[in-house]
């Protein structure tokens, strides 16, 4: 595998890290509203970026999922379900983390967040071919 795919490998199993543990907080301490949704978000946003790392997109370093999906789209399409996702988790990463910014979250929210992340994590790895 070549340095490029080995850093792409490297950015998919920190993402995979990010949903798992936002899946077992869920599952064992579900009030725990805003770890569990900074992690979805962390996990969408590494998918994002393991893709952009794929495709040689420059990107810096941000939170922003729609930023990153406006520079995906300069090489692929990105459908409006996507960026609506994405929108969704889009305010989990940064001011959640604080003690000043609460955040409650119904189940139904929570489990949400969980499946979009999976689902862009779906999507990194039917885009990304690591075999070749």
């Amino acid at each position: 595998m070549n340095e490029n795919k080995s850093k792409v490998a490297d950015w998919l199993e920190k993402a995979d890290h990010d949903l798992g543990s936002a899946k077992l907080i869920y599952l064992h301490i579900p009030n725990y509203f805003d770890t569990i949704a900074f992690h979805c978000q962390q996990a969408t946003e590494k998918y994002l970026k393991a893709i952009l790392l794929f495709m040689e997109i420059e990107f810096d370093r941000t939170h922003n999922l729609i930023f990153l999906l406006e520079l995906l789209s300069q090489k692929i399409e990105i459908t409006s379900d996507l960026y609506d996702k994405a929108i969704l988790l889009n305010g989990f990463s940064v001011q959640i983390r604080y003690p000043d910014h609460k955040v409650y979250l119904t189940v139904e929210e929570l489990e949400t967040s969980i499946k979009i992340s999976q689902e862009f994590g779906d999507f990194a790895l039917k885009t990304i071919d690591l075999k070749e």
